[in-house]
């Protein structure tokens, strides 16, 4: 039986250098990370990519195609492009997995292209293009649904899908049957809590209220095989680099003992980074990752 693989996504990271990102993610004993496409040129270079992960000694689990409201004009408006583009990038950068959001209720042709087309560029590729889980807007008391497989029922069609914790949380599922009824579909999880009160707050392991370690044993125990990667908001913690170096350090260590992991072979030290030098970043909007 295989074991999940820990990620760290660059997303906590949104407006900062990849380089910076590598090296705070490295220094803080990760082996592995997600990277978010932003409007930073090296989230787009496959080459300029690898080698930033060669020189820190990172693998590069998923690439995170440019979905925000932030990053929504990188690589185009068309999401169909979106997702060539991204194909392409990983494609050159080893990267076995591509995270996109579902289409929006008003793209009928994108929703055809994913079940028409998507499979055979798979193939030809050897990259999965895994579709995340979302959820409604809440507008007063009300929840608005702008993404067409927004409900579980209608990603029955997909056969590659992201877990996304926190969008679970708020859209009213528990994670631990979202799981279950994606099964063998389920390809990535984005793994962070939730603070509960409806809107996506991607908080760090135990700071919400979802019982994350049942999630984890779960996961375990359904023999998944795929990539965890932490997504997570840090920005309270960005302008005090030792505060930020030790969440993301106990973020480490309690992700490895829920999913099994152990610290990795050869694996840094958890004292190798006495001074994380991470200048501050602008506040980025409230938009689900």
């Amino acid at each position: 039986m295989g074991t999940p693989r820990l990620l760290f996504s660059s997303a906590a990271f949104f407006a900062r250098p990849l380089e910076n990102t590598f090296r705070i993610v490295a220094e803080t004993g990760y082996t592995g990370v997600e990277v978010m496409v932003t409007k930073d040129p090296a989230s787009q270079d496959p080459d300029r990519m690898r080698s930033l992960a060669d020189e820190h000694g990172l693998a590069i689990g998923a690439i995170h195609a440019p979905s925000l409201l932030m990053t929504r004009k990188v690589w185009g408006t068309d999401p169909i492009g979106k997702i060539d583009r991204a194909i392409h990038v990983a494609e050159r950068a080893e990267v076995p997995v591509v995270v996109m959001h579902p289409p929006y209720r008003w793209q009928r042709a994108y929703r055809r292209w994913l079940e028409e087309k998507l499979p055979v560029l798979e193939e030809r590729t050897g990259v999965t293009v895994a579709i995340e889980n979302m959820f409604p807007v809440r507008m007063g008391r009300h929840g608005v649904t702008f993404h067409a497989n927004q409900d579980l029922d209608e990603l029955e069609g997909l056969p590659h899908l992201v877990l996304d914790t926190s969008h679970a949380a708020v859209a009213e599922h528990d994670p631990v049957e979202v799981r279950r009824r994606f099964g063998d579909r389920l390809r990535h999880v984005h793994l962070s809590d939730n603070a509960g009160k409806g809107w996506d707050s991607h908080l760090p392991p135990g700071q919400g209220v979802l019982d994350l370690d049942a999630f984890c044993d779960d996961l375990v125990a359904g023999s998944y095989e795929g990539s965890v990667s932490l997504e997570v908001d840090l920005r309270t913690h960005l302008t005090d680099p030792v505060r930020l170096r030790e969440v993301m350090v106990r973020m480490r260590r309690w992700s490895e003992r829920a999913l099994g992991l152990g610290s990795p072979e050869g694996a840094r030290s958890d004292d190798g980074a006495r001074h994380l030098r991470t200048p501050a970043a602008r506040r980025p909007g409230n938009a689900a990752c």
